[in-house]
């Protein structure tokens, strides 16, 4: 911040010249002789200082008034910091930096009340000078703390978009083999046969996992707590390991997304439209097509409303929130709208999968029906899996929940995927 002082040449030499002329005036005084001829300069000397008194308020004045600005301006670029730092201290969460810059931010703000208060009783500072180099100095401190925030932000955004990318082209290529071989056995097997059905069921639940992976991640770049997360989900299970947490979450989504799985077209309205070819039909309409450009043809289809009602049962507005900074998602897929982020993405396959693997479950003769297994009861080999090598090392372990569930055509039975915990007299002993 530079200071223009059109009046320091004037100032620099006004003290010296004044003085001058009051020497002559006291040297006439102390005499008591003063020459007719000098009379005049006298004079002129004693107006000449009173000029000189003059200018040299006005400009004190000026320089006060210089040094109020920019302190002003300093304190306004302390506040921009505060706020700054304010921001960038909610996500992740910092209590400690929250209570800093809001500290910093009332400081600020009393101090432009008391500028206010000096300015409107002509109050002003009695060593401009030095307060114009502490307010240059305060200002630079204050854009130096601004840029260092902003800096951080984007090396946080850089990393987010960096791991996004690395996520979506190793999907793609997972995807892309998938493709490759689902197509394959589609075309060489036939479509209702319960191979196929465990074939697909077998890449539906990695793309369930998929999505529970983003869904994690968001959650740890929020700085959500997943430990407690999980526990509020299944509360009391004892996790062998602690990234085992993640069976919790996949519990929970597929919950969501196969409840009413009984129903055709998961729903009660649809119980008419229950023709196995049309559900073959519609296996094979969809499974190429490209989610977003389907939903957006057809934003009233049954698939469009189903994607619509599970993300919105499934995200919930405070998670939505703390992942975007912002409900907007929400009211665009409300809308039939899904945005082009990797978490939506990752949604919207998801969904794909799950539909397709209920019309082929209704295309079926028998019908493929669902189930899952009690909290508690003994693990079967039969109609049980086991997430996790560790739970059966237990003598008798229990099912704590089902994280993916089963299902049976006709007497052949398709496990269900279940997390094992310990039995109560090992629970108790430990």
């Amino acid at each position: 911040m530079e200071t223009v002082k059109p009046l320091d040449v004037v100032a620099s030499g006004k003290g010296k010249l004044r003085r001058a002329f009051v020497k002559v005036i006291n040297v006439k005084k102390l005499t008591g002789v003063v020459p007719e001829g000098d009379k005049d300069l006298v004079k002129n000397a004693a107006n000449l200082s009173e000029s000189f008194d003059k200018l040299e308020e006005e400009y004190e004045k000026r320089l006060a008034m210089e040094a109020l600005l920019a302190k002003l301006f300093a304190t306004v670029s302390s506040i921009k910091s505060g706020y700054a730092q304010l921001q960038y201290a909610q996500s992740p969460y910092d209590p400690a930096g929250i209570q800093r810059a809001d500290s910093l931010v009332v400081s600020e703000l009393k101090t432009l009340s008391e500028m206010k208060q000096s300015f409107l009783k002509k109050e002003f500072d009695s060593n401009p000078d030095r307060t114009l180099v502490l307010a240059e100095i305060q200002e630079l401190r204050s854009l130096l703390k601004t840029y260092e925030i902003t800096g951080k932000k984007m090396e946080c955004q850089l990393k987010l978009k960096d791991s996004e990318i690395l996520f979506l082209k190793e999907k793609f290529q997972d995807l892309t083999s998938q493709n490759k071989l689902m197509e394959k056995r589609f075309n060489q097997s036939d479509h209702n046969s319960p191979t196929h059905f465990v074939t697909y069921l077998h890449h539906t639940v990695k793309s369930i996992r998929g999505f529970v992976k983003t869904m994690v991640q968001q959650m740890r770049f929020s700085g959500w707590d997943v430990d407690t997360a999980a526990d509020a989900i299944q509360p009391g299970v004892y996790y062998y390991k602690r990234d085992h947490t993640c069976f919790a979450f996949e519990h929970f989504v597929c919950k969501v997304m196969f409840e009413a799985f009984h129903l055709p077209y998961f729903s009660t309205e649809s119980s008419s439209s229950k023709s196995k070819e049309m559900f073959l039909e519609r296996f094979t309409e969809l499974r190429s097509v490209k989610v977003r450009e389907y939903i957006a043809s057809r934003p009233k289809s049954r698939f469009s409303r189903f994607c619509r009602g599970k993300y919105l049962q499934l995200v919930h507005p405070k998670m939505e929130v703390a992942f975007f900074g912002h409900s907007h998602v929400r009211n665009q897929v409300s809308a039939g709208e899904f945005p082009e982020t990797s978490f939506c993405g990752a949604f919207l396959e998801m969904a794909k999968r799950v539909w397709l693997l209920h019309c082929l479950a209704f295309s079926l003769e028998p019908e493929a029906s669902i189930f899952r297994v009690s909290e508690g009861c003994r693990f079967s080999e039969v109609y049980m899996k086991s997430v996790s090598e560790e739970c059966l090392s237990e003598s008798e372990p229990r099912v704590a929940f089902t994280v993916v569930p089963g299902f049976r055509i006709g007497k052949t039975s398709i496990q269900c995927e279940v997390y094992l915990s310990r039995s109560k007299s090992t629970q108790d002993s430990g």
